[in-house]
């Protein structure tokens, strides 16, 4: 609506001094009295906008006189967009009733902002006017603003220039702002307060940037915190520093270090040419850790320190703020067996370390804890002497043995073949169990390489002795067939030894094959005692009964050959000339005998005839 202008009017020939001295009787009726007093006044309609004037003013209500005869009552909650508000200033107002029941002038500020409210801020938005409103409520997202009676909408982003945490500090605030963007079909209106601030920081920020040099100490404040570094506000300029340059001590997060809105101190280390990146030092400020240590520390000397990083290779320990050494897991006990530095030490652990190498130059410093004990192996000899007896925990297998330790640093291996004198042992594990205890004999012993041959089927005596007493060859032993294998079948005799026997020897006298779980009679036809092996044979049982039934068993056989040998032998060394010309004439004799005989026998028949 339009606002409307009332010029004042008057009587002009009404005799006012004579009036005020009483002495002037008026001819004009109470009717034209009325009317003449009514001309001197404004004249409103309902639902229109007049500009008033302020007059008075409380914490509930503004008073506003718009030349009517009464003043209107405006409530100071449709002023709360406008804190400076005082008496005599103009204001807006729109006409809700000329007279309520009480006579009084019904008026509303904030009907009246709202009827203008879009020409306003369209006009705003065209002249990029500074305007003011006020800070209603928060919404997702940004703030909820009243700006000439309507809703406005201020992102988070548009707050301020650096990020904003609490945004309930700015309810119930009353701030300048421009509109930025209006969406007329939506009757949207977006508002930015950082939009009046930029212009002035950026005019800062070239200011601050001509005059930036490296290595120049600044002022500034913590803006942000980031995994990888903290960015600090030097005055409308921007600069991050990186984590590694926070301090010359590790540091796992930068919030351990600094803090949002702390004022620090910083150092300019780099920027690109046109310095919109900035990188910025805080450790630079104090001095390295290594120049200031210790000029007499030396290889050798014991360090305490606290571990401040564990990875599986080893630990750092820092034993100043900034100057670290490196623990390697090797030095950290004299075992052989390679095992995770977090097995030895944990982040936080105090201790103590000698060093073993110091490069100042480089920065560089390796501890070691072992050796602060003494090497087991310097005496070896003696705690571990060849034949001496020992328990030792397993701590490994391999296909070929088992690695026991005797003792932290000292290990030795029990190869496979030393682990029992009679079970055949495909793998360690059949034998024992990791972590367990094995009583042990030591072998031998190699102290340049840190070895030790270890035994545990010495421990006993060997009973092969014994076995090659028991099963001689060709005797005959009950035995269980526990295993069938290609080649033949494993058979477990008495007193826990096992035998063998190829496919041929375990036919049976009905002619079918031993099966697996049978117990059957094996005849020993080989015993092997270094090679721990004995080779058995069930057909051989009935097969040489067969035989000595038709006549003689082989093994007589061989009895009587070799009897005849050894009888013909000395018949042969004992003949002389002599007893070769004796024959001879004894073979004359039986000669003439024959002869004779064969004469009588005609002469004999024809006596018969």
């Amino acid at each position: 609506m339009a606002k409307k202008q009332f010029p004042a009017q008057g009587t002009a020939d009404f005799d006012w001094d004579a009036f005020e001295k009483g002495s002037v009787e008026s001819s004009m009726s109470q009717e034209d009295l009325t009317q003449a007093y009514n001309q001197t006044l404004n004249k409103v309609n309902n639902n229109d906008v007049v500009e008033g004037t302020v007059i008075s003013m409380n914490k509930r209500e503004v008073v506003v006189n718009i030349g009517y005869k009464s003043d209107g009552i405006v409530s100071m909650n449709e002023f709360r967009y406008n804190p400076d508000l005082k008496v005599g200033d103009k204001v807006e107002v729109y006409i809700e009733s000329q007279e309520d029941k009480k006579g009084q002038l019904i008026l509303s500020h904030k009907r009246a902002r709202s009827a203008r409210s879009w020409d306003r801020v369209n006009e705003a938005l065209e002249k990029d006017e500074i305007i003011k409103g006020y800070i209603k409520s928060r919404t997702k997202g940004g703030m909820i603003v009243d700006v000439f009676g309507i809703e406005a909408f201020l992102p988070g982003s548009q707050i301020d220039v650096k990020p904003i945490r609490d945004y309930e500090q700015f309810v119930g605030k009353t701030m300048e702002f421009k509109v930025v963007k209006i969406n007329h079909e939506f009757k949207n209106v977006v508002v930015s307060h950082k939009a009046l601030i930029e212009a002035e920081l950026e005019q800062q920020k070239k200011e601050i940037i001509s005059k930036l040099e490296k290595g120049q100490i600044l002022e500034g404040t913590v803006k942000g915190i980031e995994p990888y570094g903290c960015f600090i506000d030097l005055g409308g300029v921007d600069g991050l520093i990186h984590i590694t340059d926070l301090s010359w001590g590790r540091v796992n997060h930068p919030s351990e270090i600094l803090s949002l809105d702390q004022k620090i101190n910083v150092v300019i280390l780099e920027f690109n040419e046109d310095k919109t990146r900035i990188a910025l030092g805080l450790k630079q400020l104090t001095p390295q850790p290594w120049e200031a240590l210790d000029p007499n520390l030396k290889v050798g000397d014991t360090v305490k320190g606290k571990v401040v990083v564990v990875a599986d290779y080893g630990a750092f320990v820092e034993i100043a703020p900034g100057v670290e050494g490196l623990i390697h897991v090797s030095e950290m006990s004299w075992s052989q067996h390679l095992r995770s530095a977090q097995d030895f030490v944990k982040i936080g652990d105090i201790v103590e370390a000698k060093i073993l190498t110091l490069d100042r130059d480089e920065r560089k410093m390796s501890l070691g804890i072992k050796q602060l004990k003494p090497d087991p192996w310097e005496n070896i000899e003696e705690k571990y002497a060849i034949g001496s007896k020992h328990t030792a925990k397993v701590r490994n297998f391999t296909n070929f043995g088992v690695f026991v330790e005797l003792e932290e640093g000292v290990d030795g291996l029990i190869h496979i073949s030393d682990l029992s004198w009679t079970k055949k042992i495909k793998h360690p594990s059949e034998f024992t169990t990791l972590d367990s205890d094995i009583d042990i004999v030591v072998l031998e012993i190699d102290k340049e390489n840190r070895r030790l041959s270890l035994g545990h089927k010495q421990l006993e005596d060997n009973p092969w002795d014994t076995y090659e007493t028991i099963f001689t060859v060709d005797s005959i032993h009950k035995g269980t067939i526990v295993e069938m294998m290609d080649k033949g079948a494993v058979v477990s005799l008495e007193y826990g030894i096992e035998g063998f026997a190829t496919p041929k020897h375990l036919v049976k006298e009905d002619g079918t094959q031993a099966k697996q779980g049978e117990t059957l009679d094996f005849k020993v036809i080989e015993f092997k005692k270094n090679e721990k092996r004995i080779i058995l044979s069930h057909s051989r049982i009935f097969e040489d009964a067969q035989k000595a039934a038709e006549g003689e068993a082989p093994a007589e056989k061989k009895a009587k050959k070799a009897a005849k040998k050894e009888d013909a032998a000395p018949a042969i060394e004992k003949t002389t000339l002599g007893d070769i010309e004796g024959l001879a004439q004894l073979k004359e004799e039986l000669a003439k005998s024959e002869a004779k005989a064969a004469a009588k026998k005609p002469a004999a028949k024809k006596a018969e005839e």
